[in-house]
């Protein structure tokens, strides 16, 4: 990315309102960056809701401290330094974010199920519909920068330091150039160049950078892929599903603190939880998309035969063979409608 110019001829007339105390047009001059901060953010932190706190409060110090702002920068670079800083703080007072693949052994499906952490401190999904892909980027970026909001993604950005953590997205997954992300972070160029480093080294031991995700299936394989899950779940048949799953697939529950690894352990938790002998027609997939990922909106039937979500399926695929699972239990509708999916449903979903 290319040096950013000072402040914009098309924001300048709004900033001048702005700084006059017109909060309509802050909010103008605020709301045009507000989902690429939002990414920013839960990028830094692993949590939507928490990426949301974040930029609603950047919003609030702009504003508050709008008088500052001499427009020697761009009004977007302003607000990332803010919404950077603000996020840096909160990973202070906050658990580091995984998944439970990343924290503990795999478990025995003929366990019993353990309860739900009350503070959960797993990643949570993003919906792709926030991913930015500003007019202009050229697919290598658009790649990238989907790359960069995957799980894996996350899980190895979870475990650098937090100012090493800003470097790196600054640097590899925004484009500024070190002096820009020293300006932002108030770091000399040496001390971003250091940090950049180790944290390229770092995410490089943990097999996670920008690009290097897997072998992502054809189109019409990826199609016919998805289309056989979707019948697989609805037939509830568990021998149809883990022939869809690579030999050492794995399969977590957040907020459980429980992982499967291999398509026998999961084909009998399957088997002795979901997939029982009155199971078929009990769940309903909806389509939607998550951390650059295929994802489905899990329904389950209740004794009115209302069809209630029950979690939020992100697969990862590799090699025309689906890699992991992912399903978000949840207890509510409100990751749903962050979503897009329906609340509830009578019947077929798709």
């Amino acid at each position: 990315m290319q040096s950013e110019a000072p402040v914009a001829a098309d924001e300048s007339g709004s900033l001048e309102a702005a700084r006059a105390g017109d909060d309509r047009a802050f909010h103008g001059l605020a709301v045009r960056h507000e989902r690429e901060l939002l990414v920013h953010c839960y990028r830094m932190l692993g949590s939507i809701e928490d990426a949301e706190d974040m930029v609603q409060e950047t919003f609030l110090r702009a504003w508050r401290n709008l008088a500052s702002f001499e427009g020697r920068s761009t009004l977007r670079a302003w607000l990332y330094r803010i919404a950077t800083n603000v996020s840096l703080d909160a990973l202070a007072k906050r658990r580091r974010r995984s998944m439970p693949m990343a924290t503990h052994a795999p478990g025995n499906p003929l366990d019993p199920l353990p309860r739900p952490l009350q503070e959960s401190p797993w990643l949570e999904p993003l919906p792709d519909t926030l991913v930015d892909e500003r007019p202009g980027l050229s697919p290598e970026t658009r790649y990238e920068v989907r790359e960069s909001v995957t799980l894996a993604f996350l899980i190895a950005l979870q475990c650098l330091p937090g100012r090493q953590r800003a470097v790196l997205l600054l640097c590899d997954v925004l484009g500024w150039s070190a002096r820009e992300t020293a300006d932002i972070l108030e770091m000399s160029v040496a001390s971003v160049t250091s940090s950049l480093q180790r944290a390229r080294a770092a995410m490089k031991k943990l097999g996670a950078q920008p690009g290097s995700g897997r072998k992502a299936p054809a189109d019409a394989e990826k199609a016919s892929l998805l289309t056989r899950y979707v019948r697989a779940w609805e037939a509830a048949d568990a021998e149809s599903l883990v022939a869809l799953l690579q030999e050492d697939a794995s399969m977590t529950m957040p907020p459980m603190p429980l992982w499967f690894r291999g398509r026998d352990a999961i084909r009998q938790f399957l088997e002795a939880r979901l997939f029982g002998a009155d199971a078929r027609g009990r769940f309903r997939l909806a389509a939607t998309s998550a951390n650059g990922c295929p994802a489905f909106g899990g329904y389950q039937r209740d004794e009115a035969g209302l069809f209630r979500p029950v979690s939020l399926q992100v697969l990862v695929l590799d090699a025309g063979l689906i890699a992991e699972v992912h399903s978000f239990l949840v207890s509510d509708d409100r990751l749903f409608r962050r979503f897009g999916l329906p609340p509830a449903a009578e019947g077929p979903l798709h």
